[in-house]
């Protein structure tokens, strides 16, 4: 062989070993896995899933360095994972290790930790392996079972949702849910969130803790609000709902198709596909997808089209209720029936085809039953106002609502599903319902109503004992814990309240224990519990020691049952066992407006513009009270820490335990026994035991003045004067220097138009004279317009006085459900 061809053999024998060397070098640096006595350092170390999909590395967005996980294999360099999000590194110094128990840590140039997955427990040997799915796990090194894992970057999400992950309530109580970025270029948290609501039955978005948008319940097939999300060749979708767990989740049907989900910071859901031959992602579709998507824009049984103009419109045989405000595009008032029910002359249901099913405020589940059971069932309970079938894949169970329908949305034939509201029987005839329907009218034509009260009667007690028979050995829900409506005596009306079961009730607050205590006043402890799928609610236990007693009891009850508005908190049901006495309501979040009035570091998260929102809801909210509600109702104790602010921040009246009620056009009375709480209390009230509607306009012009102020009417002090805060707001008023009025942490946003209208307005409703007093209907007015308002006269109590001021008959301080509660443990 010539030298030259000796040496060109040589030369391409060397060149395939070093090929082969650099490609096992390769390789074999390709790991999946993390040691304890690994790590890896900014300056290009990573770790690849064994599939060669994603990659665990540093990269760097704008000049801050991050560390995270990307795709490798698609997309290469798209992010799905940030762990250290909130603290980024200002350069190439990280470092990415086990600790001693095990956790993985990220340190910064100084070797201190700015980010770690906190382990559930410490571990001899741990290795972090990114798996294929995208998820970095961190286990025992001969554990490779997945129920042993110890922490989960799925379990931590950012904005990013891939197959094989889980959102929602898992195994153990933890909550997973995306957060959006804060900006593209930007991965700490935004302001939104996608998430699993507390009903474990649908998903939804939220804006600050607030609902944007939400999917509808879960229904066997999908959620009724996401029309789009059918079967389909490129993933599956479920839903699990058990006591145990409850989630949503996806995966691939081809993996060689990927798709992915982003909540952007605009609080919307993007799915993208990834097209294979343009190398680029596919934007397919948008949660919300447009206006009607938002939440509860159209109110209490109104209806959003996005194909109509306007887009809200009240649903059939409903009327707005509010005219003027629905035809200025206003319809946060809602609709209400156009023939109000009549439960005693035969009602019936309504078919509403394609429809989004209402939110899941008040309701419950029967998974047993099928849709003509749930027809008959919901007919028998005059509270229940709809229904719908809760798994369309075999018919078997239905949803029942109990209050407003509210966050509805019409689609075409392609969307939503049937739901069936209550119509009293006038309104049934000639409409085309279900053949249930034309039954009851027939029949109505034909026997009298105690016939049909009987026929219904039995036809009820059948179906309840057949249905208790399916369920001894079942899962219970909402319904399975409401007991049959409860009467207190003879005398009394049916109160069309559910009746819980004490058993479920001390299941709910663990015993009563002293950990779900949120805190006790005239009444007794409030807890707060936790029903099954995850329904919080506040617990009202009457105590033996109260100072408040049975009739106090029946009296909030029976008041609180009939009254249903947007201002006033929900009363769930109640509970009678020997002699305990429970009320159960709504949970509220945000507790008690004193909470934030009364708080240097609170007070400032309430602005002006939220401040007047509030004082507008309890107005609107006493309005009802007084005026529209079917009975005249004398709240006779409002104060700061009876208005509860739900996770909106609207005001809600609670505490009806010392109401009065009253029918025709009786507006007043007289009592030997003063209820109530001093500094609220009207002059002639306080002394003379007079209450009327002007007595609670009296105690709403206090309360205005210590939303505005930012202090209590008792035990204000002043060096000037020893007047107390009304006193100091009418000496402002006649100097015209009420401005000085207004607490300094509002007026950065102070629109001082508005305060000093609210300050002359509340000032008008402390007047001596009741007579002078507006009644609530006219300062509803004129909070709302900008006409001349009359000039106050002196207030009620406006003495100087020593500052003796004894403590109010019922203790105050920042309360959660209670009529007044001394908090015991804030959490």
């Amino acid at each position: 062989m010539h030298q030259n061809d000796i040496h060109n053999t040589s030369m391409k024998i060397l060149t395939f070993l070093l090929f082969s060397l650099i490609s096992i070098f390769t390789t074999s640096n390709a790991i999946d896995t993390i040691s304890a006595t690994q790590s890896i350092r900014d300056g290009g170390q990573t770790i690849v899933s064994a599939g060669g999909f994603f990659e665990l590395g540093f990269f760097s967005i704008n000049t801050d360095r991050y560390l995270g996980i990307y795709f490798k294999k698609i997309s290469n360099g798209t992010v799905v994972w940030v762990s250290n999000r909130e603290t980024p590194l200002t350069n190439s110094s990280g470092v990415l290790q086990f600790d001693s128990r095990g956790s993985l840590i990220l340190l910064n140039q100084v070797n201190s930790t700015i980010w770690s997955a906190n382990v559930s427990r410490a571990l001899r040997n741990p290795i972090a392996q990114l798996l294929d799915s995208g998820n970095l796990v961190i286990r025992e090194e001969n554990d490779l079972n997945p129920e042993n894992y110890v922490w989960e970057s799925f379990h931590y999400p950012d904005q990013t949702f891939i197959p094989g992950m889980k959102i929602g309530r898992l195994a153990g109580g933890l909550e997973v849910r995306l957060s959006s970025w804060k900006r593209p270029d930007d991965p700490s948290k935004g302001d939104y969130t996608f998430q699993l609501d507390s009903t474990g039955l649908q998903m939804v978005i939220e804006k600050n803790s607030v609902f944007s948008s939400r999917s509808g319940p879960w229904n066997g097939v999908g959620q009724s609000g996401l029309p789009f999300l059918k079967p389909n060749p490129i993933y599956n979708y479920t839903m699990v709902i058990s006591e145990k767990e409850s989630y949503y989740t996806f995966d691939l049907v081809d993996k060689s198709v990927f798709t992915r989900i982003v909540l952007n910071e605009n609080g919307v859901n993007d799915r993208y596909l990834w097209v294979d031959r343009t190398r680029e992602w596919q934007h397919i579709s948008s949660a919300p997808s447009d206006f009607c998507d938002s939440y509860n824009i159209c109110g209490a049984h109104g209806s959003c089209d996005i194909g109509n103009t306007p887009v809200c419109s009240c649903l059939n045989k409903f009327v707005p209720k509010i005219e003027s405000n629905w035809n200025s595009a206003d319809w946060t008032d809602g609709c209400v029936r156009r023939t109000p029910l009549d439960c005693e002359k035969g009602d019936g249901f309504v078919k509403y085809p394609h429809i989004k099913l209402p939110d899941m405020l008040n309701y419950s589940t029967d998974s047993s039953i099928t849709l003509e059971e749930c027809d008959v069932m919901c007919l028998r309970n005059c509270s229940c106002k709809a229904y719908a079938s809760s798994n369309l894949t075999n018919g078997i169970g239905c949803f029942f609502w109990f209050g407003d329908l509210i966050d509805m949305k019409q689609f075409d034939v392609d969307g939503g599903q049937d739901l069936y509201i209550r119509m009293t029987s006038s309104e049934l005839e000639n409409h085309g319902s279900s053949g249930h329907n034309k039954k009851v009218v027939i029949i109505a034509s034909l026997v009298s109503s105690a016939v049909i009260f009987m026929l219904v009667l039995c036809l009820g007690f059948f179906l309840r004992n057949k249905k208790r028979t399916k369920q001894q050995n079942a899962q219970g829900t909402w319904e399975n814990y409401q007991e049959d409506n409860y009467s207190f005596d003879n005398d009394d009306e049916d109160l069309e309240l559910p009746h819980f079961d004490f058993s479920t009730v001390a299941k709910a607050t663990n015993n009563f224990s002293f950990n779900n205590m949120l805190g006790e006043g005239g009444f007794g402890p409030v807890y707060k519990a936790s029903f099954k799928y995850g329904e919080e609610v506040a617990v009202k236990r009457l105590s033996k020691e109260s100072r408040q007693g049975i009739d106090e009891f029946k009296n909030e009850v029976k008041c609180i049952a009939k009254l249903q508005h947007r201002n006033l908190v929900k009363l769930l049901g109640y509970c009678i066992h020997q002699e305990e006495r429970i009320l159960i309501y709504e949970y509220m979040s945000n507790k008690s407006l004193d909470c934030y009035i009364f708080d240097d570091d609170r007070s400032k998260l309430l602005d002006w513009p939220m401040r007047f929102h509030i004082i507008n809801g309890i107005s609107r909210g006493l309005l009802y009270l007084h005026q529209d509600s079917r009975l005249r109702i004398i709240h006779r104790d409002l104060k700061l820490s009876n208005v509860l602010l739900d996770n909106e921040m609207n005001p809600k009246i609670s505490d009806f335990g010392m109401a009065r009620s009253f029918g025709g056009n009786e507006t007043a009375a007289s009592t030997n026994r003063v209820v109530g709480t001093y500094g609220y209390m009207a002059p002639e009230y306080a002394i003379d035991g007079l209450f009327s509607v002007k007595s609670d306009v009296f105690s709403f012009g206090v309360l205005v003045l210590e939303i505005i102020s930012g202090e209590k009417n008792r035990g204000f002090t002043h060096p000037d004067h020893q007047l107390n805060l009304v006193g100091h707001a009418w000496k402002l008023f006649k100097d015209s220097r009420y401005i000085e009025l207004i607490d300094g942490v509002v007026m950065a946003s102070c629109n001082r138009s508005e305060a000093l209208r609210a300050i002359h307005v509340g000032l008008l409703c402390v007047q001596n004279d009741p007579e002078d007093r507006p009644s609530m209907s006219s300062v509803v007015l004129m909070l709302s317009s900008e006409g001349p308002l009359p000039e106050p006269k002196e207030p009620g109590f406006f003495t100087e006085r020593r500052l003796f001021d004894a403590e109010s008959s019922k203790q105050e301080s920042c309360s959660v459900n209670e009529l007044t509660i001394t908090m015991i443990d804030v959490r």
